[in-house]
């Protein structure tokens, strides 16, 4: 076996870090951003790491077929998938299934219903998730640690078990997980599949040690989950907070775009005390809940009118999805009774932008005096700790019990229950209040806790699992 810091690495995930697009008749390959990038990067950097993924777009597949090496050199596999599998795994079962499970969003009374079409659905998922396997298996250094991301690729292991019994595999879940309440909902021949799948991994890990026993509480109650694989030692079961690259961010933050963006924003706001939230126009970020909050304040706080503005960064996500097209509309709905209501010729009360622009979140980022993270459940939530690292007025941060960034960040941050309009409402005037001293105390000691940790010291979380 390699020594730790030597081994090679295979990263596997659905989104890559290199996407494709078509300019002047030429494919060109762009390297990606987030959490996840930032994290595995300096693996990939190095030479140590290669990385499979799928491809996402036309662009993408065009790619693969052309055989176009990636930008920089790196060693990125992308994965032409069958196109009806890749769309009922990921829409079908990864995003209106599992997502969904993860989070608590189903409304019981009338969903799910599971008919045929999402066990053919379900079949979909494990061929991919069986293409991604065989894909490690031929490509995997000897004695490889293969760290595997998320809720598309839980079912894995007993392929590389079975096939490649060299490798030390890490399974990482980046959402929620579901414990027996809410597990119980998916049908049990699928359920049983993907923990004995996960508890086929050398190690799963999570953001959170509530997830982490949340997995751990499924496997208690379905003992005897089987497949057709016999699986060998129980996974080891860990819990690793990613965090945002704290160089990166700043050195956005500072740049002449960015600082246009933040510019345009000042002239926008003047000297009103801003609100700020960026999210994925999604069910599971609580968006309209926030809004009705801050239509409470402004009905209690006759003060704040012309004094406060929020900005909304909420861009749409999943729209083939019904539900978040519902949702959207439910949002644009919610910030057009507001605005309707308290506006004025010079005041608007609600600023909502729904086109992903980057460098502009990171200048509301910089800008805040609150940041309002409110999701009803979420795996981490990065933004809790991308504010704070770049903010330039001591804002304050209001964020849900349910985010995973909570169990970090709770004796800094003013904690809402997300179902609690009084209390969220209560907590953003109470933000807009603190007294000077109080804010930069509490904002400078934010900042410290999120500083602790880095992306690598994640990464190695996951390279110590593997052994």
């Amino acid at each position: 076996m390699s020594d730790r810091t030597e081994r090679p690495v295979v990263i596997v995930s659905n989104r890559g870090p290199v996407s494709y697009r078509v300019e002047d008749g030429q494919l060109v390959g762009t390297r990606g951003a987030g959490g996840l990038v930032s994290g595995l990067a300096p693996l990939l950097d190095s030479g140590r790491a290669s990385w499979i993924a799928a491809a996402l777009s036309d662009a993408d597949r065009a790619a693969v077929a052309d055989r176009v090496s990636a930008p920089d050199g790196l060693a990125v596999r992308l994965l032409d998938l069958d196109p009806k599998d890749q769309a009922l795994a990921y829409d079908l079962i990864s995003n209106q299934t599992l997502w969904f499970i993860h989070h608590g969003l189903f409304d019981l009374t009338r969903s799910p219903s599971y008919t045929a079409d999402w066990l053919e659905a379900w079949e979909a998922y494990r061929r991919v998730n069986q293409v991604f396997a065989q894909a490690v298996c031929e490509s995997a250094p000897v004695d490889a640690a293969v760290l595997i991301q998320d809720y598309h690729l839980t079912l894995m292991a007993p392929t590389l078990a079975s096939e490649r019994p060299d490798l030390s595999t890490v399974h990482f879940h980046h959402t929620p997980f579901a414990g027996p309440d809410m597990l119980r909902v998916l049908p049990a021949a699928a359920r049983d599949e993907m923990l004995t799948s996960l508890n086929a991994y050398d190690a799963c890990g999570f953001h959170t040690q509530d997830w982490a026993e949340n997995f751990e509480q499924d496997l208690r109650r379905w003992p005897h989950a089987t497949s057709e694989v016999v699986v060998p030692a129980k996974a080891k079961v860990f819990a690793s907070s990613l965090s945002t690259d704290a160089g990166d961010l700043r050195s956005t933050a500072g740049s002449e775009r960015c600082v246009e963006h933040l510019r345009s924003l000042e002239e926008q706001i003047a000297d009103s005390q801003l609100i700020v939230r960026i999210d994925r126009m999604e069910l599971s970020k609580n968006i309209v809940r926030g809004f009705q909050a801050f239509d409470l304040l402004l009905q209690q706080r006759s003060d704040l009118h012309g004094q406060v503005v929020f900005l909304a960064c909420c861009y749409p996500s999943r729209e083939n999805v019904p539900e978040y097209a519902r949702y959207k509309e439910e949002v644009l709905a919610e910030v057009e009774r507001v605005n309707a209501r308290w506006g004025t010729a010079i005041w608007q009360p609600i600023l909502l932008e729904t086109n992903d622009n980057y460098l502009r979140s990171v200048a509301a980022l910089r800008r805040y005096d609150v940041l309002l993270v409110n999701p009803i459940r979420d795996g981490l939530n990065l933004v809790a700790k991308e504010g704070p690292l770049v903010n330039d007025r001591f804002g304050t941060l209001v964020l849900s019990t349910e985010a995973g960034a909570w169990a970090e960040l709770q004796s800094a941050a003013l904690g809402i229950n997300p179902f609690d309009v009084e209390q969220t409402a209560e907590m953003m005037g109470l933000a807009l209040d603190l007294d000077p001293s109080d804010r930069k105390t509490r904002a400078t000691y934010l900042a410290g806790l999120v500083a602790e940790r880095t992306p690598l010291d994640w990464l190695e979380d996951q390279l110590a699992a593997a052994g």
